[in-house]
């Protein structure tokens, strides 16, 4: 089976056991249960074929860990919490315990031992952060399951074999990175279905892509990456797509303010096999307290941020001394925060570094305290380039966004500015860009050349001649599609029909003459 095929079959499964399981449960928190649920049969996968590696390298060809006791098991679990951060007995793994679920009147309670197991044998390891409330979403004494312990149970089960009867294939070779491709395709079913909330925690895979490939464009490697507003992760984990996750040399780094998303990267992360000390993803307010003052500066960041959130601005005293705000001499206005995540990366970006960001488009011609802080962007030549999208590619949202490109090393003085709102193909309800899209932009990006009515070189004066306005449509003057109308030939047109208006005129005229000369 191709991985197209292998992906759409997938697809068509994870779509099936959602609507058979959702039941009077919001498709929105459904979703935890699901996602959870699919980490635990992933960790536990990954943690046995790990261990029976390990043990058949070591010449023990019948070795098979989900068979051992908890006694034998028992001897590697400090090496193992080293190794993978985590240790799950056998009895334990999702396998054992859904063939025991069946039969299992406390159901509930061993998952609830189990989950807490879990990340209990992170505590007092490096992992401990990592592991430390991942299952908090997956309630299973929830009354969204139903209302009795029978009735809750019985969800559980079909849940559990719901996701186990998914075609991952084993954990060693499946074709595609199913795990990952499972949960990016509940993420998008469901913020396609959860309206403006959804696009609170899914940026869509191509824009994802798009950023990422813009950031490394003439790399095969970055340091790190990072996203300050990192909802499930998915922009960052584009980098393990477009480099390989082992050219991000020193990992993937983000920040995320709403406690559910933040556990939802977080497993994300580990279902797309990251390792957990190839991530830190913090938990937090990323305007007031960032988590990673000592491991910027980044080589790579990219950033979809909430558009126009309310945040403290000048309402905090410290904020304006911050060494992130303070260079632009004001800050974001404390109703729209959007230049304020704009200046925090711009300060934790490398020398040598690119940061692609998502931008709601009053950001690009606003005045006051905005305008302001893009005067200072200009003025120190850190703006490489505007993009503009197509609308309707964001779900919760049909306005066309934009995406800012940052630099502090650029090659002139200049900002290259693209118009690429025609870059799209219908589908379903919502807009979409194509692999090809994709190219057409970043070509656009890479040859940095003027293109009429798509790309458009302007200079840091002319911009600012132009009252640092960076909207597109200002500079890349859209192509004139209405129809090319000969004048001459139109009054001709006219011309022939007056004459031939006059000409049936004199015929009517002659014909009521006639009748009235027969009436009398």
């Amino acid at each position: 089976m191709s991985k197209e095929a292998e992906r759409a079959e997938l697809h068509k499964t994870i779509w099936r056991i959602a609507n058979d399981l959702r039941g009077s449960v919001d498709g929105w928190d459904f979703k935890s249960y699901v996602l959870g649920m699919l980490f635990y049969r992933f960790i536990s996968e990954n943690l046995t074929a790990y261990l029976n590696e390990q043990e058949r390298r070591a010449g023990n060809p019948d070795f098979d860990y989900a068979r051992l006791s908890a006694e034998e098991a028992g001897y590697g679990i400090a090496e193992t919490v080293n190794e993978k951060g985590f240790f799950i007995f056998p009895s334990d793994l999702f396998a054992n315990v859904r063939a025991r679920a069946r039969h299992d009147p406390n159901l509930n309670e061993t998952l609830s031992r189990v989950f807490t197991n879990i990340e209990a044998s992170a505590k007092g390891a490096a992992s401990e952060d990592d592991f430390k409330g991942l299952f908090d979403d997956l309630d299973v004494n929830s009354n969204k399951l139903g209302p009795t312990v029978a009735r809750r149970n019985e969800r559980l089960v079909k849940l559990l074999d719901a996701v186990g009867d998914l075609n991952l294939g084993t954990y060693t070779d499946h074709t595609i990175d199913a795990f990952g491709d499972a949960y990016e395709y509940l993420m998008q079913m469901y913020a396609s279905s959860a309206g403006k909330s959804g696009g609170e925690y899914y940026t869509p895979q191509e824009v994802s892509e798009l950023l990422a490939r813009i950031t490394v464009v003439g790399k095969t490697e970055v340091n790190k990456v990072y996203d300050p507003a990192c909802g499930s992760g998915s922009l960052l984990l584009k980098f393990a797509k477009v480099l390989g996750k082992e050219n991000v040399r020193q990992g993937f780094f983000g920040q995320e303010i709403n406690l559910t998303t933040y556990n939802l990267c977080r497993i994300n992360m580990f279902l797309h096999d990251i390792n957990y000390e190839q991530f830190d993803i913090a938990h937090g307010d990323t305007l007031t307290d960032p988590a990673h003052w000592d491991d910027e500066p980044f080589e790579a960041i990219v950033s979809n941020p909430p558009y126009s959130i309310k945040w403290e601005g000048d309402a905090n005293p410290l904020l304006i001394n911050d060494p992130r705000f303070a260079p632009a001499g004001v800050l974001a206005p404390k109703s729209k925060a959007d230049l304020a995540f704009t200046m925090h990366m711009l300060s934790w970006l490398a020398v040598n570094g690119t940061a692609a960001i998502v931008e709601f488009p009053g950001v690009l011609y606003r005045g006051g305290a905005e305008q302001k802080i893009r005067k200072y962007l200009i003025d120190n030549n850190y703006v490489d380039a505007v993009i503009q999208l197509p609308p309707d590619l964001f779900f919760g949202t049909t306005i066309a966004t934009c995406i800012i490109v940052l630099k502090k090393s650029k090659r002139d003085n200049a900002v290259l500015f693209i118009d690429g709102s025609a870059e799209f193909v219908r589908h379903g309800n919502k807009n979409k860009l194509t692999d090809a899209n994709q190219a057409t932009i970043l070509d656009a990006y890479t040859k940095r050349a003027d293109a009429d009515h798509v790309v458009r070189l302007v200079g840091n004066e002319a911009i600012a001649e132009n009252g640092y306005n960076i909207a597109v449509s200002s500079y890349v003057e859209a192509k004139d599609t209405r129809e090319v109308t000969d004048i001459t030939a139109l009054n001709a047109e006219i011309a022939r029909i007056v004459a031939r208006q006059q000409e049936l005129r004199e015929q009517i005229d002659a014909i009521v003459a006639d009748l009235e000369g027969s009436d009398a």
